[in-house]
């Protein structure tokens, strides 16, 4: 397979035993770890809702730390808890790849390395890593996008790494992408708002298209590589099973990155490479 060929064809690869089953599920003990150890002090959602998507203090200053984002459905009437702590977080992010020793290690693995430079970066940089729950019958949808329009830079280079971390089927929200999409261009990016809080900006009005998707069904250990303007989006999970993912977002050093992008990390601990 000529992995640089496919990619710029269809704007995404799908590299199945990418990763071991024990690399795999060492990363999902690790990561319940971190749950248990979360006192919600703050509870911040992540809307998978564009529209209405949280873009507090919390989310905000996440760029470079360990944070804790609740789904949607996990809260009661009364702002309790529907279910243990554990199978209500949506994610966590986004700097897991710079604070955690073992998703550092993993994230920057010399295949990895390799792979992106193969893929055209030239001083790839790991800005961002989210690990991604999709929690058993309240696992939200996550809406058609592009994921350079949150991690924009000129010229676009925003990469993607996507792991299965257990089995991604239809029955618990794979990812599903439109291939070749990635020649649509970027159409809107998700900023700091001057007065505070975020907006979008749009750069083009024409919709993203709604048909022509495909699923990516991955078994646990595959790696989904995603051009970063990709348009793709899952389902939501209302099935038994959970669909944990780690996912891990570059960009090039060479490219300029705005200060108005949403993510931004203290100078002090800047985005770091392989």
């Amino acid at each position: 397979m000529d992995a640089a060929r496919d990619f710029q064809r269809q704007g995404y690869l799908v590299l199945p035993g990418f990763a071991s089953k024990a690399d795999c599920e060492a990363l999902k003990a690790r990561a319940l770890a971190w749950v248990d150890g979360f006192q919600p002090e703050t509870v911040s959602i992540f809307s998978t809702h564009e529209q209405s998507r949280t873009s507090d203090d919390y989310f905000l200053g996440s760029g470079d730390k360990v944070r804790f984002f609740f789904e949607e459905d996990a809260f009661q009437p009364d702002g309790s808890l529907r279910q243990a702590k554990a199978l209500s977080i949506n994610k966590i992010g986004h700097a897991l790849h710079d604070v955690d020793p073992l998703f550092d290690r993993f994230s920057r693995a010399p295949r990895l390395a390799e792979l992106s430079g193969t893929l055209g970066l030239k001083r790839p940089v790991l800005l961002q890593s989210m690990y991604i729950f999709k929690q058993p019958h309240i696992g939200g949808e996550v809406n058609c996008h592009q994921d350079a329009t949150f991690l924009y830079t000129e010229p676009s280079t925003c990469l993607g790494f996507w792991f299965a971390l257990e089995d991604a089927t239809l029955e618990n929200g794979c990812l599903w992408a439109l291939p070749g999409g990635h020649a649509l261009g970027l159409k809107k990016r998700f900023v700091r708002a001057p007065g505070g809080g975020t907006t979008f900006h749009t750069l083009d009005a024409t919709p993203l298209p709604e048909d022509g998707f495909v699923p990516l069904e991955a078994a646990q250990g595959t790696l989904v590589v995603l051009h970063g303007l990709l348009p793709h989006k899952s389902g939501a999970n209302t099935s038994p099973k959970s669909r944990h993912a780690y996912s891990v977002h570059l960009v090039d050093a060479e490219a300029q990155y705005p200060a108005d992008n949403w993510l931004q990390r203290d100078p002090a601990f800047p985005a770091r490479g392989f």
